[in-house]
């Protein structure tokens, strides 16, 4: 039986604050909801057209200059490592973040009107295990800049930073293990910091139209400019701290590992987020079953062409081994000699063609919307595929086991999925497809 601190967590009840953005200057209001198990954290558009939805995944991100930006199309939001640091640093798995601008208020430039949020709507046990990131050995990334972060194993969640600014002013290190506890304590309070040269271009070209002393410290030479005196007189690295745990939030885990950074930014922190979802992506290719079971569980081929309308030759699922909760699937294609684009694909070196295996993750994806759904008499057609990679070749004799995750959709008219292909335990090829549904 699960304690209570290894369940996957959401917040009580709807919570909402209002303030400025940093960049655009205008008024924002957030409202924290409730979320189902499984669900992460997403944003939401309640501004424009559909109300959109974000995943905070590093799958999603799309910028880190000076903050982080993730996004989907066309869509942002903009500086979320604030509220990412408090919901996860506050123990909260499943939330929606739902605001009517791109950005969320700047509020004091730290993390503590997020997390007096949280409070405020309350933090509650879920029905389900709550997934964890093990570092079984030391992992790093460094970056031109001079930012180094290694993880290292670790029973708990800690950080250890060292910064630095330019010439090495206002050199810091601390090290702390983060729980709510001395998150809410130690680093939720910690404000943005930024150097008066690297700020003095964006202000001339009026692109931070909401910042001020009231919700950032301002370095000027050895001179602190600020509202209100230092709240610690380590403010600068419990901040980076605060950052680093909002970044790596959107590796989608918990970390049980030690972080130990010196001069952290948000692009080397993102590196890290993404280092973790591939190690994790690889984990679970090896650690997938490898039994094709029969039962409820799973569907038969018979049970299969019930929902796909694809026969033989281009029906790539042979069966379906489970459903894991309401958003991932895991099916089987057992690859022959005898498939027909063997004839001509590479005839004397075989090789399943790349494109195939598309086809095989988009069948499978189909499957779990459709089990979604509840219904048959709308199809599913494939309208995109993004991050697509090709990793290793498939042979004949190889079993392909292909899994599929739902990251997004949009009523019953659109839906994205993560998928991927695994062979010996290896991840053979992955890519992002979109869907659109009609009736039949």
């Amino acid at each position: 039986m699960s304690t209570s601190l290894e369940l996957q967590h959401t917040v009580g009840k709807t919570a909402s604050l209002s303030g400025t953005s940093l960049h655009t200057g205008e008024k924002v209001s957030l409202r924290l909801h409730p979320a189902t198990v499984d669900h992460g954290i997403k944003f939401k558009r309640k501004d424009l057209p559909d109300e959109p939805t974000i995943d905070a995944r590093i799958d999603n991100l799309k910028m880190v200059e000076r903050a982080t930006t993730i996004g989907e199309g066309s869509i942002r939001v903009h500086t979320v490592e604030h509220v990412l640091a408090a919901l996860s640093a506050m123990d909260v798995d499943n939330a929606i973040v739902e605001m009517d601008a791109n950005e969320p208020p700047i509020g004091d430039g730290s993390a503590q009107p997020y997390v007096d949020l949280i409070k405020k709507a309350g933090v509650i046990a879920q029905e389900e295990a709550r997934k964890f990131f093990d570092v079984r050995e030391p992992m790093h990334v460094e970056s031109k800049t001079g930012a180094l972060l290694v993880l290292l194993p670790c029973e708990t969640f800690r950080v250890s930073c060292t910064q630095a600014g330019p010439n090495n002013r206002f050199a810091q290190f601390l090290s702390m293990e983060i729980t709510p506890a001395t998150f809410e304590r130690e680093i939720a309070p910690a404000r943005t910091f930024v150097y008066y040269e690297d700020v003095r271009p964006l202000m001339e070209k009026n692109l931070i139209k909401g910042g001020s002393l009231e919700n950032a410290i301002v370095v000027r030479g050895e001179a602190v400019l600020s509202k209100e005196p230092l709240r610690f007189a380590d403010e600068f690295v419990r901040h980076k701290i605060l950052d680093i745990v909002g970044d790596l939030a959107l590796a989608g885990r918990r970390i049980r590992g030690h972080v130990v950074a010196v001069k952290p930014g948000h692009a080397a922190n993102a590196e890290l987020a993404r280092a973790l979802a591939r190690e994790q992506t690889r984990r679970s290719a090896m650690s997938g079953s490898h039994a094709i079971p029969i039962g409820d569980a799973g569907l038969d081929t018979g049970e299969v062409m019930k929902i796909l309308p694809h026969r033989f030759p281009f029906l790539m699922v042979d069966r379906v081994i489970g459903f894991e909760g309401e958003y991932k699937i895991t099916a089987v294609k057992c690859v022959t000699i005898n498939e027909p684009f063997f004839q001509g694909h590479f005839p004397g070196h075989p090789v399943m063609p790349g494109v195939m295996q598309v086809e095989a993750m988009a069948q499978v994806a189909s499957l779990l919307l459709f089990k979604l759904t509840k219904t048959t008499s709308r199809i599913g057609y494939f309208m995109s595929a993004d991050g697509v990679k090709f990793r290793k070749p498939v042979f004949p004799g190889d079993t392909m086991f292909i899994h599929a995750e739902l990251t997004r959709s949009r009523g019953e008219r659109m839906a994205k999925t993560k998928c991927y292909c695994v062979v010996n335990d290896a991840v053979v090829s992955e890519g992002e497809l979109m869907f659109t549904f009609l009736d039949k």
